[in-house]
């Protein structure tokens, strides 16, 4: 079980890193157009047999499909389109990773703001922790290098846009789930629409024929996107949800280093305090949204974990 769970942080940490590496190819809109087409490519054999089994159409009808399509727009979509952004506009890629893994605060902030869903204390406690956590390496990473401070509001928008469509998903009803291959399919294939206008925008659709925009193209499509999200499944049929979630918050650390390895990018004694701040805040608040599943108040907790990975859907 360490193992995939090793496995399962390190392709969590590729897509932040691969990101980084695709910037100094092409435009990075362009390569994560590509990447949602190899991903659609690869899954579209498993999604039909999956479709076809469960029958989604027959259950729900469109209406689950486009309600499926919109939430795949903003958990892949507007996600990677925030962190990939962010990163080519100076971000470090171990910073994009911690404001990206507040995902579960941001998915209790909006739940009690728009839901009512209790928080415990010790899950307030953990929002204050992981906000201090990440304005700790935010400080360190615009000494370290001149980062306009719209290019740090990407990344956060990317994770409000993923966590709008956790809650979104966990909404939806379980007739008619037309499964995790299928959805991812999906998710790819409507995420490869919006980053067709945004790549357009940018001067165009053709690849590059470079070594380094395939090598950058497979990285994030195959180890991140596939990878991590083969490995996450595998972990949950393992273990807990919560046990997942957790182990998922050590990639921001991961991240920092291999960034500092490969791409020379600051990493100081005070941003591992706030990476560590941070994770240990991400952590009670899942704790704390946990305790609140098991008394009838939080009957969504699983939702977080489960479409993170898929952007993830492909996370960055």
């Amino acid at each position: 079980m360490a193992l995939l769970e090793a496995g399962l942080v390190v392709s969590w940490s590729s897509g932040f890193v691969g990101t980084r590496l695709a910037v100094d190819h092409a435009p990075i809109f362009l390569v994560v157009f590509w990447r949602c087409i190899l991903v659609s490519l690869i899954l579209l054999p498993w999604a039909i047999r999956q479709i076809r089994r469960t029958g989604p159409l027959r259950r729900s009808g469109w209406r689950r499909l486009g309600a499926e399509a919109a939430i795949g727009a903003l958990a892949m979509g507007g996600y990677l389109a925030g962190v990939a952004k962010g990163i080519e506009l100076g971000v470090p890629a171990g910073l994009a990773a911690l404001i990206a893994d507040l995902l579960p605060i941001g998915t209790a902030l909006l739940g009690a703001a728009f839901f009512g869903r209790h928080l415990p204390g010790r899950g307030w406690a953990g929002l204050v922790a992981g906000g201090i956590g990440v304005a700790i390496v935010g400080q360190d990473a615009l000494a370290s290098h001149e980062i306009p401070v719209f290019a740090i509001l990407l990344p956060l928008g990317g994770m409000a846009a993923l966590a709008i469509a956790t809650l979104w998903q966990a909404r939806l009803p379980a007739g008619g789930d037309p499964g995790p291959l299928a959805r991812l399919w999906l998710h790819a294939v409507v995420s490869a629409l919006v980053f067709a206008g945004l790549a357009g925008a940018d001067g165009g659709l053709a690849p590059p024929a470079t070594p380094g925009f395939a090598v950058a193209v497979l990285w994030t499509g195959l180890l991140s996107s596939l990878g991590g999200y083969g490995l996450y499944w595998l972990c949950l049929a393992r273990s807990s949800p919560t046990r997942v979630a957790t182990v998922l918050y050590l990639s921001p650390a991961v991240t920092l280093v291999w960034a500092w390895a490969m791409f020379g990018e600051p990493l100081t004694w005070m941003m591992v305090v706030g990476t560590a701040l941070s994770a240990w805040g991400i952590s009670q608040v899942i704790r704390a949204e946990g305790q609140g599943s098991e008394q009838g108040q939080g009957s969504e907790r699983r939702r977080p974990a489960r479409i993170a990975p898929d952007g993830p859907s492909c996370r960055s």
